[in-house]
């Protein structure tokens, strides 16, 4: 009789207990600031992802979504809205009400 041969088990990587922000269209808040991606205007030339990557990302449809939970810094944030060429990026000022961009 032939020697039993063992079959490998496979190992696999534990599942994570903290998951990722899910990404957004809706309002997010960041600071003192609300933060909004109108989705009819994005393009998705993904120039806001490109100056502020923790708090932008396209998404299946190559659209952009805000993360909640960024570490950008407003002033990031600010700058990754000015770059989109739509103007899709709309932010608000949460103390005054101001809309801060577009202006």
């Amino acid at each position: 009789m032939p020697d039993q041969v063992s079959t490998p088990t496979l190992k696999q990587d534990p599942v994570p207990t903290t998951l990722s922000p899910t990404p957004t269209s809706d309002w997010v808040q960041i600071g003192k600031y609300k933060i909004k991606v109108e989705r009819d205007l994005c393009i998705g030339a993904a120039s806001c992802v490109a100056v502020a990557p923790e708090t932008f990302q396209l998404d299946n449809e190559n659209k952009a979504v805000t993360l909640p939970g960024t570490v950008n810094t407003p002033e990031d944030i600010i700058m990754a809205a000015q770059a989109c060429p739509t103007k899709a990026i709309v932010i608000i000022n949460t103390q005054d009400g101001s809309q801060v961009w577009p202006k």
